[in-house]
C-alpha cells in the first residue's frame, strides 16, 4: 500500500514512527512525521488520521 502523510493534519504524536519506522520519519523541528518508504503494513494507525494508504 502507498502511504501519505497530511503535514494539516499530523500532530507529531509518534506512533507511526514508533510502529513503522522504515516507512516514517520525524522531523526534528516539529516532530511532524514524513513518508519515506511507498509502503507500509496496512495496520498502521494515526490518531490524528493524518495518514492515508492507497
Amino acid at each position: 500500500m502507498k502511504v501519505r502523510v497530511d503535514p494539516d493534519r499530523c500532530q507529531g504524536h509518534t506512533p507511526c514512527s514508533i510502529n513503522a519506522p522504515a516507512a516514517f520519519e520525524l522531523s526534528d523541528v516539529d516532530g511532524h512525521a514524513t513518508a519515506i518508504a511507498g509502503e507500509v503494513p496496512a495496520d498502521q494507525q494515526c490518531p490524528e488520521r493524518a495518514i492515508s494508504l492507497a
